[in-house]
């Protein structure tokens, strides 16, 4: 019979292709974590990005400089506009403020004059007071002459006589004089109360004045002031101040402005090519080299209309 030979079972290590685990048999415990992390913490990234863009908000939670620029030019036509109103009421509030400053120091020179006069009426008063008593006193004088015992005291009596005599006429002259004054004081609070009541009557005109246009353009510049209240929060303090700075200095008022024809809207200096494309990028704020102001291109001011 012949002999049976069986074939051993194979042993031998299994391919690459056998080793290699399907995809879909994997052990989920062997997953990467990290990577599943990973994945799921690009879904809030992507969303806040978008979120932001529309917001004008950068993934880390700061506003762009492209939104900066954005609120700045805004910020600009805005504060423009205002200067625009406050032009059109034009010198009356400091007409207002000169005529009340100038009522202010008539009335104070008028309460002077006023306690001047009062004054010199206590003085003319007193010097007659003054007159009485020195009056009383030579009646007095004059009859103890009649009981004089000598020479001597006659002619004591006699000085103070004299005396009080000389001050009744020093009195008198007093009197007079102050009367005088007193005359001249009251001529002057005169003249000063009539240029103070014309002063009144057009102070009152100039108050209605400036309160009509106030009436007419308080409305809209409340909004504008609203407005500009708004795109100052998406601007940081030291823009905001380096803004109010150009604006104090700029004759026009003008912090930022537009590139027109390849010059600088404010100094109309030619802008290098290179910095022209520095400001369509909206990567950094950049100003003029010459006059320092804020540079926007077309694509901010088309943002803001």
């Amino acid at each position: 019979m012949a002999k049976m030979i069986s074939k051993p079972i194979a042993t031998s290590k299994p391919s690459k292709l056998a080793r290699k685990p399907d995809k879909k048999e994997a052990d989920p415990a062997k997953i990467n974590v990290a990577k599943i992390e990973e994945v799921a913490e690009e879904k809030p990234i992507v969303k806040t990005g978008i979120k932001a863009k529309s917001e004008g908000v950068d993934e880390k939670g700061e506003v762009t400089i492209e939104k900066k620029l954005i609120a700045l030019y805004n910020l600009q036509q805005v504060d423009s506009q205002v200067d625009k109103i406050r032009i059109i009421r034009g010198e009356l509030p400091l007409e207002v403020q000169d005529l009340e400053d100038e009522i202010a120091g008539l009335e104070t020179r008028v309460d002077n004059y006023i306690q001047e006069t009062l004054v010199m009426d206590k003085s003319i008063t007193d010097k007659k007071n003054a007159i009485r008593d020195a009056l009383v006193l030579i009646k007095k004088y004059e009859d103890q002459q009649m009981n004089v015992r000598n020479n001597r005291e006659y002619d004591s009596l006699t000085k103070e006589i004299e005396y009080q005599n000389l001050e009744i006429q020093l009195s008198e002259k007093r009197i007079k004089e102050y009367l005088a004054g007193l005359e001249l004081k009251k001529e002057e609070i005169e003249s000063f109360q009539q240029v103070l009541q014309d002063r009144k009557n057009d102070l009152e005109i100039k108050r209605n004045e400036l309160d009509d246009i106030i009436a007419e353009t308080e409305k809209e510049e409340n909004d504008l002031i609203t407005i500009s209240e708004e795109n100052r929060q998406f601007i940081e303090d030291r823009l905001l101040m380096a803004y109010t700075r150009i604006r104090k200095i700029a004759r026009n008022g003008l912090a930022v402005v537009q590139i027109e024809r390849d010059a600088c809207g404010g100094c109309f200096n030619k802008i290098p090519p290179q910095h022209q494309l520095d400001i369509r990028m909206h990567k950094k704020i950049i100003v003029c080299e010459y006059c320092g102001r804020i540079l926007v291109d077309d694509g901010i001011v088309s943002a803001v209309h």
